[in-house]
């Protein structure tokens, strides 16, 4: 029994044993499975990594042998300045900047301004919602053509500037730079001022004396296609000129009607493209020793609505000096108004068609002082009549003495027919004795040519103030929606020539009151001027415009200025209304009669000019009485 048990035992622990041994012998299997699946994983990575890396390794070569090419590429068509093409900044990119009145685009390309906006100003109304832009679309350009050492011609407007922006207190200031190596560059810098439509600009080069020909001048071309802003393109365009300062302050422009005009000057200070409202200015504190200037007119129909109006260039040489460029310069793009202009002390006024020598020292220091004091408190269709009602009372003791002596030469026309009947067969005579019969009576003749005269300055300057004042422009009065321009009341469905395709109400209104005064004057003139011998009627002459000048008048002024046409009309009808004043209430034909009566009683005293006049006849006669005694 006992070795029954014991074999029992045995078995049971053999058993026991045996799985034991299965069983880590089945784990020992699991682990060599895991071991070797982890070891396969592993191998699988190592190799999907080195393909990687091979891959990489193959771009890398690839790309360093494409950059290799283009680089011998770039160096082989640029240069040195393939260094500049050869940086993350070779892109068509821009950098903007804007200062509140002025915002501005410049090119990574060519480094120069490629848009520039007049900020708070809309193109041809005011309701437009198009903001006026002196540069877009491609409508303009700075280049400077460098020759290199190697005997290259490289223009900078086709290759790629470094741009960089910083912040010098308010100033924004943009710096682009044309590179030919990490220390070797050709720099613009420009420096936007906070409301300032006047920026600083230089160019300036660094160590590239070595790269570029500096034994002569870099050419510097500046161009500009000026877009049409305003409502009448023919109005517009008249005031569309290139405006330039040369020789220590003279000043001078190009033609603004001619279809090409072409100028040189020497000197230059300044080159303006002025437009009629707006304009772009190059400034420069060394002077371009010489300048080719050009105007090509672009509107070649006025019919036709166009998009730009004049097309200006100026090519101004950079010289270098000890193998450098420095030179200061500035831009303005802006208003062309002149408080605005005449703030920066730079002669820019000049730029503002006020007129010359007389006109312009009028409009100056007379029309434009009183003018801004009186649109500063009121409205400008009022500021106007205001203006005008004054000029007219200052005008009026000239209105006076004009008229006085037409008085008096009406009163005197009889005696002077009866001496041209008396003496009609001498002309010699017949003068004489009119010229006593002046004298004896008091008269002067000249007396009313005199005031006519001193009117002329008054006139030219006012006929130039009006379409150049820039605050008139998009101002409304009545029905004209813009006092700087054309206030059309009908749109007609054709054009008349000199007249256009519309009806403007302003000068229709000017017309009939110059035909209402010249009515009163010109018959007034026309009774008092004496009939003279071989010469035409003037009377005649006077009663045919009484009715051309109106018409003039109204073809002329359809598509000015309505403030301009606004000023005539209230002009003539206050001058009505004063010659009407002097003729019923102050001058009595019949005391000036009575006056002239009595002067002729008493001893006159002849002026230089009559004693003059009265010698030269006297000489005249006698010569003429010897021819007849010789024959």
């Amino acid at each position: 029994m006992e070795e029954k048990k014991l074999d029992a035992k045995s078995i049971v622990g053999f058993v026991l044993i045996a799985g034991l041994m299965i069983w880590m012998m089945f784990n020992n299997i699991e682990k060599e499975k895991k071991s070797m699946a982890a070891d396969a994983e592993k191998a699988k990575t190592e190799k999907v990594e080195k393909a990687r890396e091979a891959a990489v390794s193959k771009v890398i070569a690839d790309t360093t042998k494409t950059d290799s090419l283009r680089v011998k590429a770039l160096q082989g068509s640029l240069g040195a300045f393939a260094y500049s093409a050869s940086l993350p900044s070779a892109k068509e990119n821009v950098t903007e900047v804007s200062n509140g009145v002025l915002t501005l685009k410049i090119a990574n390309k060519g480094g120069y301004i490629t848009e520039a906006t007049i900020n708070g100003f809309e193109q041809f109304s005011k309701d437009s919602k198009k903001q006026v832009a002196l540069i877009q679309q491609n409508n303009a350009n700075l280049n400077l053509q460098i020759h290199t050492q190697d005997n290259r011609i490289l223009n900078t407007k086709d290759l790629y500037f470094e741009p960089t922006v910083t912040k010098e207190g308010a100033n924004d200031v943009v710096t682009m730079r044309l590179k030919a190596g990490a220390n070797q560059f050709l720099e613009y810098r420009y420096v936007l001022k906070p409301k300032e439509y006047m920026m600083d600009f230089a160019i300036r080069s660094q160590g590239l004396s070595s790269v570029v020909n500096t034994a002569k001048p870099l050419d510097m071309e500046w161009q500009l296609k000026s877009f049409r802003n305003e409502k009448s393109v023919s109005y517009e365009n008249r005031y569309t000129d290139l405006v330039y300062e040369y020789e220590n302050g003279k000043d001078n422009s190009l033609s603004a009607a001619s279809k090409l005009d072409e100028k040189s000057a020497e000197a230059v200070t300044y080159v303006a493209f002025k437009q009629h409202f707006f304009t772009s200015i190059l400034l420069t504190d060394t002077p371009f020793k010489t300048a080719q200037l050009k105007s090509e007119n672009l509107v070649h129909d006025e019919k036709i609505d166009t998009v730009y109006t004049k097309n200006f260039v100026a090519k101004l040489p950079l010289e270098f000096k000890n193998g450098e460029l420095n030179y200061n310069m500035n831009w303005y793009y802006g208003p062309s108004d002149y408080n605005i202009l005449n703030s920066y002390n730079k002669n820019l006024d000049e730029i503002m068609p006020l007129g010359w020598g007389i006109f312009g020292w009028i409009n100056r220091y007379v029309f434009i002082p009183v003018y801004n004091v009186l649109s500063d408190y009121i409205p400008h269709g009022i500021a106007i009549i205001i203006f005008t009602i004054l000029v007219r009372l200052v005008m009026s003791p000239v209105t006076y003495k004009s008229y006085l002596s037409q008085a008096k030469m009406k009163v005197l026309r009889p005696e002077i027919a009866e001496l041209n009947e008396k003496y009609g067969k001498d002309p010699m005579k017949k003068q004489q004795e009119t010229m006593k019969l002046y004298n004896k009576a008091g008269v002067n003749p000249m007396a009313g040519c005199l005031p006519a005269l001193m009117q002329i300055p008054v006139f030219y300057a006012l006929f130039q103030f009006f379409p150049s004042y820039f605050d008139l422009r998009q101002k409304s009065f009545l029905w004209a929606d813009d006092l700087s321009s054309y206030d059309s009341v009908l749109h007609l469905p054709f054009y008349i020539p000199f007249y256009g395709n519309h009806v403007s109400l302003f000068p229709i209104l000017a017309s009939v009151a110059i035909f209402f005064y010249m009515k009163m004057t010109t018959g007034d003139q026309a009774m008092s001027t004496p009939p003279q011998e071989g010469m035409p009627d003037m009377s005649k002459i006077m009663k045919i415009m009484i009715y051309v000048s109106p018409i003039m008048m109204l073809f002329f002024f359809n598509n000015y200025a309505s403030g301009l046409s606004l000023y005539y009309f209230i002009s003539n009808t206050i001058t009505i209304g004063i010659m009407l004043v002097i003729k019923n209430y102050i001058v009595n034909e019949e005391k000036i009669h009575a006056q002239i009566q009595e002067n002729k009683t008493k001893p006159q005293k002849q002026s230089k000019f009559q004693r003059k006049m009265q010698e030269m006849m006297e000489q005249a006669e006698a010569q003429k009485n010897a021819k007849g005694n010789k024959k």
